[in-house]
């Protein structure tokens, strides 16, 4: 995922979205490990359906933390003088490459489940993938909008003061930016229940149409896989607020602008859950987990609220008291994913697939959790907080 090299004031500022992309990864790891491990009476009952219910979370993180870091690299690459094109033949090749390992993670899998793994599964939609696609429809959004020539003051056309004296040309670049992001997230919303149903695709192959509803090669769509409809609009909506985060409206907000962010995401959340109470219905087919419009308002609104309480923990709470486990994983999520999966669902799983109780899971998700950040640290390197916190821990005790 495209990152910026920010200063150390910067950074400190930004260290909210590694730590939501290390929640996610926590998250992510949680949903693995019981439904990997629990078996019997285990999987019956509350436990597992809340682990689950919080897996329904990290899929919709990634996605929103992919368009908030892309929104804050196209700025910083037009601070620096980019033009469109320039700007758009970057990020749509740093998607590809993430769609690219998508494919060659798929691969993998196949390749170490060699001799039980059907060959469908080379063409599985999966996260990454997923981020991939985003990443480059939201690059070739930029660069259709990034084309179209900036809105002037009108009074440096005509020579006349107006009521337009008050804004920019880099806010009213912002705010084209933001709605296009916006409007598209909102059209794939709106567009997902027919493609699931009555405008299902099923004329293409299904390796090709499984991109666009998740059908794979079973006949209908399938929940646990991640088209680009609905899951795309998630990057697009990161996308509509990290062009917000780059305004300058937002500077001179300062955290305020983080309430705003949550009470907004408050009332979306509540405003769906309104309207899917009402008894009129302009889909054909309505399915409220998976393809609504209202729950995908809910969980967009929920991403929002978790934004803004992540913004306060690591702003005033303890998020960033000297070394953060959650931005460490965040800065190596793709890393942490990929292996991760290995020692959870692959060939070389820690703990027996469906043989355990919830106490050995939980162990082997300490494990996990503990062999994850091990790993993050072994790639970044101690560096900044996390070299001072492992000085502190080799310290010697001094006898009195």
């Amino acid at each position: 995922m495209a990152t910026i090299q920010a200063s150390p004031k910067q950074a400190s500022r930004l260290g909210y979205i590694d730590w939501m992309r290390g929640l996610a990864c926590v998250l992510m790891f949680q949903t693995h490990c019981y439904d990997a491990w629990l078996g019997g009476a285990a999987r019956q009952g509350a436990f597992l359906e809340w682990s689950q219910k919080l897996g329904t979370f990290p899929a919709p993180l990634f996605l929103f933390l992919a368009g908030v870091s892309l929104a804050m690299v196209v700025s910083k690459l037009q601070q620096k003088g980019w033009d469109a094109n320039r700007i758009a033949r970057k990020t749509i090749w740093r998607g590809f490459e993430i769609f690219a390992l998508g494919l060659l993670f798929r691969l993998q899998e196949y390749v170490i489940a060699w001799g039980w793994a059907p060959k469908s599964d080379l063409f599985r939609v999966d996260i990454l993938n997923t981020i991939g696609i985003s990443i480059m429809l939201m690059g070739v959004m930029c660069w259709a909008v990034g084309i179209v020539p900036p809105i002037r003051k009108k009074h440096e056309m005509v020579g006349q003061p107006t009521r337009f004296d008050s804004f920019n040309v880099k806010e009213w670049d912002v705010l084209k930016y933001t709605a296009w992001a916006a409007v598209a997230a909102t059209v794939i919303s709106l567009l997902t229940p027919p493609l699931w149903t009555t405008w299902a695709p099923n004329w293409l192959p299904w390796p090709i149409e499984s991109y666009i509803n998740g059908v794979h090669n079973l006949g209908t769509p399938q929940p646990w896989l991640f088209p680009i409809f609905p899951w795309t609009g998630f990057a697009f909506a990161g996308l509509a607020v990290g062009f917000v985060l780059q305004s300058e409206w937002a500077n001179e907000q300062g955290a305020k602008l983080f309430a705003y962010i949550g009470l907004a995401g408050a009332a979306m959340a509540w405003g769906a859950h309104w309207l899917d109470a009402r008894p009129w219905q302009i889909y054909a087919v309505y399915d409220f987990w998976h393809t609504s419009p209202n729950f995908f308002l809910i969980r967009l609104g929920m991403l929002m609220m978790i934004m803004a309480g992540t913004y306060v923990w690591c702003r005033w709470g303890a998020g960033q008291w000297g070394f953060s486990p959650l931005i460490q994983l965040g800065k190596t999520s793709l890393l942490v994913y990929w292996v991760h999966i290995e020692f959870v669902y692959g060939r070389f799983t820690i703990l027996p697939s469906r043989g355990v109780g919830i106490g050995v899971a939980s162990e082997g998700l300490i494990v996990i959790c503990i062999s994850m950040l091990l790993l993050s640290l072994g790639r970044t390197g101690l560096d900044g907080k996390g070299a001072e916190w492992w000085k502190m821990v080799r310290r010697p005790v001094k006898a009195s």
